[in-house]
């Protein structure tokens, strides 16, 4: 299983590393979106270190969202997606192989670029700790619940529209606990508990997202 895993992961990363272009319009967004707000709002120290959490977390969504279309569809397109489906190998395994791929490729860099995007939010060093977490604990939920709207949409004419429609109601509570812990940890409450609600959802993200994406998968297959 481990050498599977292994294996689709390298390969598509190998395939992202041919795509740049696609891989860095997702990036390219999330910084151009966070950027133009302090421009569009103004240099108001106190506005900006109250809107700095919901920006940085609603642009990592839309990003995320963004990179959702080649998830599948390329390997559907190809007929390499069926013959996933048809080898002796568990596909669950490969999805879970495809999105950590995936979250390597469009949501690891989102959280490495948080920090230094949020300096211009004028957020202290613990907000920023805060902030970089809660991104790493909720990107890879982003991630397994897209993978859902994806594999269900797959196929389907204008299904960026209808990914969009099934997946955001379940990304709210995420964006949620995402902005609210640094809220918390700025008002001196502590953020703990957001975060620890965001690790409850990446661990049953975990658990149900995979098993969920497989099965969608071999409806739109059929």
């Amino acid at each position: 299983m481990i050498r599977l895993l292994a294996a689709v992961v390298r390969r598509d990363l190998l395939l992202a590393m041919r795509r740049r272009a696609e891989v860095l319009t997702t990036l390219f967004f999330f910084i151009i979106v966070v950027s133009l707000f302090p421009l569009g709002v103004g240099p108001e120290p106190r506005l900006l270190q109250t809107m700095a959490p919901g920006i940085l977390w609603v642009a990592a969504l839309l990003a995320s969202m963004l990179a959702l279309g080649r998830l599948f569809a390329p390997d559907y397109a190809d007929g390499t997606l069926e013959q996933m489906a048809l080898s002796p190998e568990p596909l669950t395994v490969i999805v879970i192989g495809k999105v950590l791929a995936h979250w390597i490729v469009s949501g690891l860099p989102l959280v490495l670029l948080s920090p230094l995007l949020a300096v211009q939010f004028g957020l202290g060093a613990p907000e920023i700790g805060v902030l970089a977490a809660s991104l790493l604990l909720g990107t890879p939920v982003l991630s397994l619940i897209g993978a859902i709207g994806a594999a269900l949409t797959l196929g389907v004419r204008g299904g960026g529209v209808l990914v969009a429609l099934l997946v955001l109601p379940l990304y709210v509570p995420v964006l949620i606990f995402g902005a609210g812990s640094v809220g918390a940890q700025a008002s001196g409450v502590g953020a703990a508990a957001h975060l620890l609600l965001l690790g409850g959802a990446l661990a049953g993200s975990v658990a149900l997202a995979p098993w969920a994406t497989a099965t969608a998968l071999r409806i739109a297959i059929e």
